[in-house]
């Protein structure tokens, strides 16, 4: 404990005096006392004082005052308090440190240092407390909170993993939230793809069961084996007028949108169709087209067949050149050669060859259409003439606005009420009829004579263009139809007279097989009985000829002249 380098002062045997080590303070050095020499008899101190922590005295209280200066820590003393025995260096056994006694060197309040004037002992390597440290309060001990005295408050001290352990703590939560966030995502993304898939089926299945594609259900979207009742059906219908520029002849269809059953028709109409003119006199179609136009026209043939036609497009052959070259040419199975009818020379090559998909351009789909060959009939000419019109369909667009375009770019003039967008639109629906092979092309059977037959035409006119015939607005008169059964054929005409004379209509109902015996007078709906009862006596039959029965189409009451019959001419 002692380094010998208090020498000089100690006791070496020459007399001088010797410090040792008595404690420690509060900052940890070392605290030294003067030990008397040999013989020496220990300083009394003026007053014993007990030690102040703070480095205050007793006497400071009593009147005394502060040297500001460090005190010697007594022997055994305890900061904390803890009592202990005092320091005793020789083991005397000393109980109390001597009366007065300053560890730092410094005399006790009012008291003087025995022997003369004191000296503090020179401490090597041991600085002198500044000002401000003699002032500052002892540091708080390890684990004591800064201003609490004397209690003792253990608190956590972060040590140098804590912040990496909280960075590890936020690195694995927001990972784990980036991981709950994608599965959310990808089961929001599995939930929209489903919606779009369900909404793709139910979109696909509704257009199939509207389509009448879909297994098990009828076209007209009810279940297999039910039909709608022909009469119930709806129908657009477009009466198409061909005029041949070069020949001056005319060819008329009908183009049918049945929208119930989705069924698109061609019906041929022979130019050869018994038609009745507002004056109730007998026509033909081909006579009624160049007669009365395309108004009249239209309104003789609902009175015929029954039907309601919306609107008339006159086609001429230049319009139809135009209207397949702007769909792009068509195709088509032709049935004979068409020679070329600007050709000069004789076997020169012909302008359409017969065989199956055929390409026609615009000039050969004219020509095709219009070609009636050597003792072939018109119906020939009238077939040829409708594989154009379905050809043509096949190449439209079925987009309504691309149609009423091509329409437009046509450039021909329609007869009011039809307009170009209405043209469009409806081609366009048939356009779509005929690429689904949804579309056909059927003749309307009719005599020789140009008449109706009750049991071959109303396969057309009732499933196709209806079922029935129109009904007579109010007002508008009875249509008779006569049928010649007498063998006189002038029989015909002077019924005819006699019934525009009466107030009825007239339609040609062409000559029977056979002679008959007896006249009938038949009528289909109850409501024309009373009709037929004044037919019968307008033209002098009996009331017992009068009977219920089947009626052609286009006429409210049937009259067959029988031998019976006497006209009032003669």
């Amino acid at each position: 404990m002692n380094d010998r380098y208090e020498a000089g002062y100690g006791d070496d045997g020459y007399g001088g005096d010797q410090y040792e080590i008595v404690g420690y303070d509060d900052y940890g050095r070392p605290v030294y006392q003067q030990v008397p020499s040999r013989g020496q008899q220990p300083r009394q101190q003026p007053q014993q004082q007990t030690y102040d922590p703070y480095g205050q005295q007793q006497g400071y209280a009593q009147g005394g005052y502060d040297t500001g200066q460090q005190q010697p820590i007594p022997p055994g003393y305890d900061p904390y308090g803890t009592p202990q025995a005092p320091y005793d260096p020789y083991g005397t056994g000393a109980q109390d440190p001597a009366p007065g006694y300053d560890p730092y060197g410094q005399a006790a309040a009012g008291g003087q240092r025995p022997g003369g004037t004191e000296r503090t002992a020179y401490i090597p390597q041991q600085t002198q407390p500044d000002e401000d440290a003699k002032n500052e309060a002892p540091p708080p001990a390890e684990g004591q909170k800064a201003g609490e005295d004397g209690e003792f408050a253990f608190v956590e001290e972060p040590d140098g993993d804590s912040e990496d352990v909280i960075d590890w703590l936020k690195f694995t939560e927001n990972r784990t939230e980036r991981r709950e966030e994608a599965r959310r995502r990808a089961r929001g993304r599995i939930i929209a793809l489903g919606v779009v898939l369900a909404l793709v089926v139910a979109g696909g299945a509704g257009y199939l069961w509207y389509a009448g594609k879909l297994p098990g259900v009828s076209s007209s979207g009810t279940a297999t084996g039910t039909t709608v009742a022909a009469g119930a059906q709806k129908r657009d219908v477009i009466v198409v007028h061909l005029h041949d520029t070069g020949r001056r002849g005319t060819s008329t269809v009908l183009l049918v949108d049945n929208t119930t059953t989705r069924r698109g028709t061609t019906v041929l109409l022979p130019n050869s169709l018994a038609l009745t003119d507002d004056s109730g006199t007998t026509t033909t179609l081909a006579k009624s087209v160049d007669d009365d136009g395309s108004s009249g026209t239209r309104d003789q043939l609902d009175t015929v067949l029954g039907t309601d036609i919306q609107g008339t497009w006159r086609l001429d052959t230049p319009y139809l050149q135009n209207l397949v070259e702007l769909v792009g040419n068509i195709e088509i199975d032709t049935d004979t050669d068409v020679p070329d009818p600007d050709a000069k020379k004789k076997g020169a090559a012909p302008l359409v060859h017969q065989g199956t998909a055929q390409t026609l351009s615009g000039r050969m789909a004219v020509a095709y259409a219009t070609y009636r060959g050597p003792g072939e009939t018109e119906n020939a000419q009238l077939k040829r003439f409708g594989e154009v019109m379905q050809g043509a369909l096949r190449k439209l667009s079925s987009d309504p606005s691309a149609a009423t375009t091509t329409v437009q770019t046509l450039a021909q003039i329609l007869d009011p009420p039809l307009t170009d967008k209405d043209l469009g639109t409806f081609l366009a629906k048939l356009a779509d009829l005929a690429k689904d092979g949804k579309y056909r092309t059927v003749p309307l059977p009719v005599r020789s004579d140009g008449t109706l037959s009750a049991g071959t035409s109303d396969s057309v006119v009732k499933n196709i263009l209806g079922g029935t015939a129109k009904s007579p607005e109010a007002g508008a008169a009875v249509r008779v139809a006569v049928q010649n059964a007498t063998g006189a054929k002038d029989d015909t005409e002077k019924a005819r007279v006699t019934l525009l004379g009466g107030g009825f209509g007239f339609i040609e109902g062409g000559t029977a097989s056979g002679a008959q015996a007896a006249s009938k007078v038949v009528y289909s709906d109850p409501a024309d009985k009373q009709n037929a009862t004044e037919v019968a006596k307008t033209l002098g039959l009996p009331a017992g000829s009068v009977s219920k029965g089947a009626v052609s189409s286009g006429a409210d009451v049937l009259v067959v002249l029988g031998q019976d019959y006497r006209p009032a001419a003669s």
